[in-house]
């Protein structure tokens, strides 16, 4: 080795010396590394700990597992020993189902095969949420049967969709505008038909299988209860099977103590009879030992009935009604328990259907079930005026116009005119009346005190007959009026068409009109202050004082005050009723009064008077039978009648 290679080495090596002294670490960067490799070590540890706990963790859960499957089995083997071929059913995940056409959606749960709820689609609660009749797990909706010397509920059972379809939609043609949610599924305009089918097998060719189907723009959906070779399981002492429906009942409307509540009840059918219902106003319920037709789950504005192809042999109802402060959003539960014919056959089919819909008058009526009956329009003479006169002509209105307001003017205004020859006639009668005041003043001061008061009594009405008056000239027109009074008393609370319906400052016509919230309740008034209310008192206060008769207050001194106090008496009792009706009153008494000025303008009272002074004048008319039962029970008092001069 030469001098240069000697030296070039020891270059070299004393570069490497001088580079690994300079890139020598700090004791600091000694000391971070130092740190990293502990942290290194520490993560490996915790992670080595996590997965041992995992691995811990998982050995329990699959023991868990084991557990619960040996449990799980041992429940199965408990419920097939419990339910017999049926308590394979028992097991299974709830998954739902809807089938909806442009009016209602319905959902399905497969446990128990059952409607789980209903939703119509052109309506929505008080509160601007959607309209739902029943919802949740609370309802009840299955047959009740004995089977195998064991009793089977089949809204327990898992039934089995057939079909994979989760929505289901039917579809149609467009409905004429002004006709939605008003006409059924019809032969001009026939739409679509679509079915959901869910069955409970019970082995290879023995099931139960319900099918339900729904049309076109129709409120009715078809449920069949289809029963394949139950023969071998069901006993074969049942005739019947036990038909269970129950849920409790969501409030639709604005809580109001005369509203939604008290039209809140169940009603039913009886085969080729009457319709009836459970009591208005309280819990109750009944054994329906004879056939029926329907039962219907009723509230004021919308119904959930159900419709035997077939009238039901018997059936009981229950219903029990919930206080508002103790439960304010259910007004109450309905409980149907109906029998179904059951004849041991291989197969048999029960044909069943559902109204989930409105309590419209002519959507119920155009089904020919009387399922319109649910509609609390009055009783005796009161109900034909609704149906015939009243509906009618509202429906004829509703043609042409939307508003209303103006609807339920000119129906007031109509009806006011057909009446104003019955108020002619009670006004000329109240004249006549007053024209003869001086003469049966003049008798009351004959005939002081209450021991002559037969005799005060069969003089006025010598006096009425002398003068050709009818004492009962003014009632008679009144109450031929009072059928139409009524009748609105009944229709406006119970018009769907009135709901959600606004005009001036009511925003719905089928409620209260509050212009004031108050802080406190007054019993019976409410808390609120209705004007259109406080509008038809100040009017009616008004219109009696114009139209009282001037004999009334000295025949019967008590009834001039009796007349002021109705009015008050109304406030209180019609200021939580639907704006609609308070609303009506006030024009009618509004039309009276104008009425009344008008028959004053062209009445002449000193000419009424003339000629009943010239009445008297004429030969004494026939005595009227009235007038002898008066003088019959004179006699019978021993008292002498006056003679004739």
């Amino acid at each position: 080795m030469d001098r240069k290679s000697i030296i070039g080495i020891v270059l070299i090596f004393v570069i490497l010396v001088v580079f690994s002294l300079i890139n020598q670490p700090s004791k600091e960067e000694v000391e971070a590394a130092k740190q990293r490799r502990d942290s290194i070590a520490q993560v490996e540890a915790q992670q080595a700990l996590e997965l041992q706990k995992m691995q811990e963790q998982q050995e329990l859960q699959n023991a868990a597992m084991e557990t619960d499957t040996a449990a799980q089995n041992q429940m199965m083997q408990q419920k097939v020993e419990e339910l017999g071929a049926f308590g394979t059913a028992t097991a299974g995940t709830e998954e739902f189902t809807t089938l909806e056409n442009n009016q209602v959606k319905i959902t399905f749960s497969n446990k128990g095969g059952r409607i789980y709820s209903v939703e119509l689609k052109d309506y929505e609660r008080y509160d601007s949420t959607k309209l739902v009749l029943f919802d949740g797990p609370a309802t009840k909706f299955g047959l009740n049967f004995f089977a195998q010397n064991r009793s089977i509920s089949t809204d327990n059972l898992f039934f089995k969709q057939v079909g994979d379809a989760k929505n289901v939609v039917v579809n149609g043609p467009e409905v004429p505008k002004g006709d939605e949610g008003r006409i059924k599924f019809n032969a001009e305009n026939p739409g679509g038909k679509e079915s959901v089918t869910f069955r409970l097998e019970v082995a290879p060719g023995d099931f139960i299988e319900y099918t339900y189907t729904l049309s076109y723009n129709s409120f009715l959906v078809g449920f069949d209860v289809n029963m394949q070779g139950m023969n071998s399981y069901i006993s074969r002492n049942q005739s019947y099977l036990n038909f269970n429906w129950a849920f409790d009942v969501p409030r639709q409307e604005h809580y109001s103590r005369f509203g939604e509540d008290r039209y809140t009840y169940m009603t039913y059918k009886f085969f080729e009879d009457e319709v009836d219902n459970l009591d208005k106003n309280k819990s109750d319920e009944e054994n329906l030992s004879t056939s029926v037709k329907w039962i219907g789950f009723k509230q004021l504005f919308f119904n959930s009935t159900i419709i035997g192809d077939q009238p039901f042999p018997n059936a009981q109802v229950r219903q029990e009604k919930y206080d508002y402060e103790d439960n304010n959003f259910y007004l109450g539960n309905f409980n149907a328990d109906i029998a179904i014919p059951f004849n041991g056959t291989q197969n048999e089919k029960v044909g069943i259907k559902f109204y989930f819909g409105p309590n419209h008058y002519q959507t119920l009526k155009q089904y020919g079930l009387d399922m319109e009956r649910q509609i609390d329009l009055g009783y005796a003479i009161v109900r034909p005026v609704n149906r015939y006169v009243i509906i009618p002509v509202f429906n004829w209105l509703r043609r042409s116009i939307d508003n209303f307001g103006i609807i339920i003017l000119l129906l007031t205004l109509m009806i006011k005119v057909v009446l104003f020859p019955f108020t002619y006639k009670s006004y000329m009668s109240q004249a006549k009346m007053r024209a003869l005041k001086p003469e049966v003043d003049e008798i009351n001061a004959k005939f002081p005190g209450q021991e002559k008061a037969m005799e005060k009594q069969q003089a006025t009405m010598a006096l009425y007959r002398k003068a050709g008056v009818n004492p009962m000239g003014g009632c008679l027109p009144m109450v031929l009026q009072m059928p139409i009074l009524f009748a609105m008393f009944f229709f406006f609370p119970t018009s769907i068409e009135l709901r959600g319906e606004s005009f001036l400052w009511a925003t719905d016509l089928s409620t209260y009109d509050s212009i004031l919230n108050l802080p406190f309740s007054i019993p019976i008034y409410g808390d609120h202050v209705s004007l259109f209310c406080l509008l038809m008192t100040v009017t009616t206060i008004i219109s009696t004082k114009l139209n009282q008769s001037a004999t009334t207050s000295q025949g019967m001194p008590g009834m001039q005050t009796m007349m002021y106090m109705m009015p008050v008496m109304f406030l209180f009792l019609l200021n939580n009723y639907p704006s609609g009706l308070s609303y009506y009153y006030f024009l009618a008494n509004l039309i009276t009064i104008g009425q009344t000025y008008l028959i004053r303008s062209f009445v002449d009272d000193e000419k009424i008077r003339a000629q009943l002074q010239a009445n008297k004048k004429k030969p004494a008319k026939k005595q009227s039978n009235f007038q002898k039962r008066l003088e019959e029970m004179a006699k019978q008092r021993g008292v002498q009648t006056p003679k004739k001069k």
